[in-house]
């Protein structure tokens, strides 16, 4: 391989893969990319293990995007699977539908009701702050205290290990309130998971097979590292 590279990037994740292929493919630019962990991807990775089964390494995830420009150019390299994400709350000894709607509320009231009785209990529900700091601000400014401590506060704890208060008001502040019967969990116009494994797109972004791009895997014990073009290689 030769050692002469255009550019060099660090980091093989979303930024690093998709910067290189349009180096490579929109400038004719010879890119090496080097990364600390075994793939390329970033989290976006999935791998099949000894039972056959498909295993998201970092957490399930799927991809949604209002951006027709961006699903334009990822579909370069997949084809897609059309999903709906849809979850259910465990908590109470009982399952509840999330995000919070119209059918959270009745299951809470224990009855059939409207929007415009939801409207009206979370208006009085709600405590008023006028710039929420932090997740837990966030919420009780939506729905007020009762339905933040059912659905919020201990579940920032089982999955980050840290309380509303201590998380950005944009960490729970995305999930969506609603008052109608829509159980989505999020509602992007183009909700789909690649039709192979997640890091095709990453994968066929950043290949030297597509274009001139080389990646080369670095130590993770490394604290600095000296690029030394002509003893680098494409790992197998």
């Amino acid at each position: 391989m030769s050692s002469a590279f255009d550019c060099l990037i660090v980091g093989a994740g979303f930024a690093g893969s998709v910067l290189a292929e349009r180096l490579a493919s929109q400038l004719a630019k010879k890119v090496l990319i080097t990364e600390r962990r075994s793939h390329i991807g970033g989290n976006a990775f999935d791998r099949y293990d000894s039972a056959g089964v498909l295993v998201h390494d970092y957490g399930p995830h799927y991809f949604r995007s209002n951006s027709e420009r961006v699903v334009v150019y990822l579909s370069q390299f997949t084809e897609w699977h059309p999903v709906e994400y849809r979850i259910l709350s465990w908590t109470d000894g009982r399952h509840w539908a999330f995000p919070i709607n119209l059918n959270t509320f009745e299951q809470l009231i224990g009855r059939p009701s409207t929007s415009e009785e939801m409207e009206s209990t979370l208006a009085q529900w709600r405590v008023p702050i006028e710039h929420p700091r932090n997740s837990e601000e966030v919420i009780i400014s939506q729905v007020g205290t009762l339905l933040y401590e059912k659905f919020f506060k201990n579940y920032t704890r089982k999955q980050w290990g840290r309380g509303p208060k201590e998380l950005d008001a944009s960490v729970c502040g995305r999930i969506p309130i609603r008052t109608n019967r829509d159980d989505r969990y999020l509602s992007e116009k183009f909700r789909r998971c690649p039709s192979g494994l997640h890091r095709v797109v990453s994968s066929n972004a950043g290949s030297p097979e597509h274009y001139c791009a080389s990646w080369h895997r670095v130590p993770s014990s490394a604290k600095s590292v000296e690029i030394q073009t002509s003893h680098l290689h494409r790992p197998d």
